[in-house]
């Protein structure tokens, strides 16, 4: 029986109010393997990835997620699908290590105590461990976001310009750290606009564009970044 990639589009338009924001994107992730959507601001990736995540009806095409149709709704898609957006979406009232162990816990993970002290570590948030979120810098909350991602189970990671206000170092842990997810059977969707992260963790892209989107290879979506010619 031959396993079924963790997404799967075909001609899937998207957008909001019966007008689409991009052109039809189709492309396949298969299980271990890492594909970035690149493009301009405005061009439709943050909405292409709601439409994986099931938070947004594609107005044409097929979404399938896990080898079915996508819903978010399911006890399967939320205990293999972790999704990283770009919006702030805390516990105001708990502290850092509260809300990674809230979110850990929720997904029934065991030794949440351990699991999300590693992650605390990882992502340079130990020392902020007992801080509300509020009390944060803009990139200490990114980096919150994130781990919150990583601190529960998945089969799919799915982030949205993950790079975003991180320091140099912590995004070349966030590329290692893709890496490992990578190795170990996960399968990754991003959108970005880092030629650099392209490079290093993905095996395709998908150029989004308003008149065409099509699926490029990484060293291409890197070239294209870096000439800010999307």
């Amino acid at each position: 029986m031959v396993t079924p990639p963790p997404v799967l589009l075909r001609d899937v338009s998207v957008g909001y109010g019966g007008e689409p924001v991009c052109a039809p994107v189709s492309f396949e992730l298969a299980a271990g393997g890492a594909v970035a959507l690149v493009g301009a601001n405005g061009s439709g990736k943050s909405t292409v990835l709601r439409a994986v995540l099931g938070l947004l009806v594609p107005a044409a095409g097929t979404v399938e997620v896990l080898g079915r149709p996508v819903d978010e709704r399911s006890a399967r898609h939320r205990r293999e699908v972790a999704g990283v957006l770009d919006d702030d979406a805390y516990f105001p009232a708990l502290t850092v290590a509260e809300h990674l162990y809230l979110t850990a816990r929720g997904h029934g993970v065991l030794g949440a105590h351990d699991v999300v002290a590693e992650v605390l570590d990882e992502f340079g948030l130990a020392e902020h461990a007992r801080a509300l979120p509020v009390t944060l810098s803009s990139g200490q909350r990114r980096r919150l976001l994130l781990a919150a991602g990583f601190v529960r189970p998945r089969s799919l990671l799915v982030l949205d310009e993950p790079e975003q206000r991180l320091d140099r170092r912590m995004r070349d842990r966030l590329a290692a750290r893709l890496r490992d997810e990578r190795a170990a059977g996960g399968a990754v969707l991003l959108a970005t606009h880092d030629p650099e992260l392209v490079a290093e963790v993905c095996d395709a892209a998908v150029h989004v564009g308003e008149t065409v989107s099509e699926v490029v290879d990484p060293d291409e979506a890197a070239r294209r970044i870096g000439r800010a010619v999307l």
